[in-house]
Formats: structure tokens, C-alpha cells, sequence
């Protein structure tokens, strides 16, 4: 681990490599800042897929924002894409960034779903302008 991390941003890196780890069909996971850029991925996602995801992910939560906006639905608190070979699930967190999780086809979208939320429950209160410069400093290196 970068040893320039702060306690707070290491354990927020940690957090979401321990959710893969921990949810049974989770394959990576990113969090995405509100303008699209990479915030953080879980250990073992090639840099170059995180950084496609993240654009991936970001275009499908403003699409769907702006239509839950053009038809008054509310906000748009998660999208799933299903694949052959698995899913795409992004989920909204409070600031406007979001968390990515591609999970494979075998995978219980349920208990994905509801490990993502009780991630997105502890992260959102982290997830400090701070802290989002720093992990964009450490994932622009």
C-alpha cells in the first residue's frame, strides 16, 4: 500500500477491496467521483479496466440521473446492467460519486446489492472533499 495514504483514506481503500473479498460473486469494485474520475478499486482490478469503468460507470449514473429528472421520479439511487457473463451494478453515494461492481453471473444480485449498501452506508460520511483529492492524487501516480 502507498505508504502517502492517510489512515482514512488506506482504510477507505481497504474497505472497498474487503467488500470483493467478502461478497460471494463480487469481481472488482470502484468508487467514482461525481465528475467521473476514479476515486479508488479494489486490489487485483488492472489500472487501465478501473479507469474505463469509471468512465463506463459514470455515463450510466448520469444518464440515468437525467432521466429520473426528466420524467420527476426522484433520484436515481442504482442501475444494474445484466451481461452474459455477469453484472453491472453502480449505486449512487451521497456527494454525487458512486460505487461500481462488476460480480460475476453466478453471483446473488440480492446480497450484492445489500453488501453495497451497507458499504455505501459507511463510506458516504468519509468520503470528504479531502479525502477525494488525495485518492485522485494516488490514483493519477
Amino acid at each position: 500500500m502507498n505508504e502517502q495514504l492517510t489512515v482514512s483514506a488506506e482504510d477507505f481503500s481497504f474497505l472497498v477491496s474487503n467488500f470483493v473479498r467478502d461478497t460471494h460473486g463480487a469481481e472488482h469494485a470502484i468508487v467514482v467521483s461525481s465528475d467521473g474520475l476514479l476515486l479508488t478499486a479494489s486490489r487485483d482490478f488492472p489500472g487501465e479496466h478501473a479507469e474505463q469503468l469509471a468512465a463506463i460507470a459514470s455515463g450510466l449514473q448520469s444518464l440515468a440521473l437525467g432521466g429520473s429528472k426528466l420524467f420527476d421520479k426522484g433520484e436515481c439511487q442504482s442501475l444494474i446492467v445484466r451481461m452474459r457473463e455477469g453484472h453491472l451494478i453502480v449505486m449512487a453515494i451521497s456527494d454525487g460519486s458512486c460505487l461500481a461492481v462488476l460480480s460475476d453471473r453466478r453471483a446473488q444480485m440480492n446480497v450484492v446489492a445489500y453488501e453495497m449498501t451497507r458499504l455505501v452506508e459507511r463510506v458516504a460520511h468519509v468520503l470528504t472533499p479531502q479525502l477525494r483529492t488525495e485518492l485522485r492524487e494516488v490514483v493519477g501516480k
